[in-house]
């Protein structure tokens, strides 16, 4: 399969898995699972994919946003959700500092709200800078993304519960502005 339309079928999968399932004409369980016959069926509907390719982008994803149950009878998103499913996360304690990357246009809201999930269940971090640069720059100006760096140990510390997807996100409810502060990193922002 080619890398374009494994990427586009990966953009309509994590569509489905996490936003709107019945586009497919699928439901997710309470947990977020999907069966895998009915979602190649209900892709199938309009584009092409069979088991093989579908492992396939399951395997490539490079951000692991998707997961085959033990058996492989079941595909769910690992997080990222706006259809409310309980993806079973494990309460974890964060590392002391986690980060948040962003547009420059969402800054003063941000430092005046915090960050909120917006339409997804939670607000994403990364353990990492660069993990969240790069996710700046999907989120606006490429050249030109802003971090946060998230006191999340005080945060955890203070009763926020925090949680880990499979694929590393760091996932809580909302982050409040005191837990705020500017990452200043400039080494990757011009990259």
């Amino acid at each position: 399969m080619s890398r374009e339309k494994n990427s586009s079928l990966s953009r309509y999968i994590s569509l489905i898995l996490r936003h709107q399932p019945e586009v497919a004409g699928i439901t997710l369980d309470a947990h977020g699972w999907a069966k895998v016959t009915d979602l190649i069926a209900g892709i199938n509907r309009t584009r092409h994919i069979d088991i093989e390719a579908l492992r396939e982008i399951v395997a490539t994803d490079s951000k692991g946003r998707y997961s085959f149950s033990d058996d492989g009878e079941f595909i769910r998103a690992n997080q990222g959700h706006s259809v409310d499913v309980d993806v079973e996360l494990e309460e974890l304690e964060p590392p002391e500092i986690l980060y948040h990357g962003t547009s420059q246009d969402t800054v003063s809201l941000i430092n005046s709200e915090g960050l909120r999930p917006m339409t997804r269940l939670y607000v994403h971090l990364s353990a990492d800078v660069d993990t969240a640069i790069k996710t700046g720059r999907r989120k606006g100006d490429h050249k030109h993304p802003f971090v946060y760096a998230v006191k999340s140990g005080e945060m955890f510390r203070d009763g926020h519960k925090f949680y880990r997807s499979v694929n590393g996100v760091w996932l809580t409810k909302s982050v409040p502005p005191q837990y705020l502060e500017e990452q200043r990193q400039n080494r990757n922002a011009e990259q």
